[in-house]
């Protein structure tokens, strides 16, 4: 059996592989978020703010009807390696 090559073919096998490389190396990310600081509140009315570059946060628990905010502060990364819980 015998397998020839015409610039054509190799031609046309190039630009597919080409293609394919393409297709595969484009990322689907979303760009850089806009704003420093994150702000979160759950259904039970706590706020947690986020420093997304330093990695500093406050929390304010649950508030009671017509109750005054205690807020409690912290850094991300300490808090995680000692695996506490920061709402006293």
């Amino acid at each position: 059996m015998k397998i020839t090559l015409d610039t054509k073919s190799l031609l046309l096998g190039f630009l597919g592989a080409g293609l394919m490389f393409t297709a595969i190396s484009f990322k689907n990310e979303r760009g850089p978020l806009i704003g420093r600081y994150r702000t979160e509140v759950n259904a039970n009315n706590m706020v947690v703010i986020l420093d997304t570059e330093s990695g500093d946060y406050i929390i304010a628990p649950a508030l009671q009807e017509g109750g005054k905010a205690t807020w409690f502060k912290g850094e991300f990364d300490k808090t995680f390696i000692a695996a506490i819980d920061n709402k006293r």
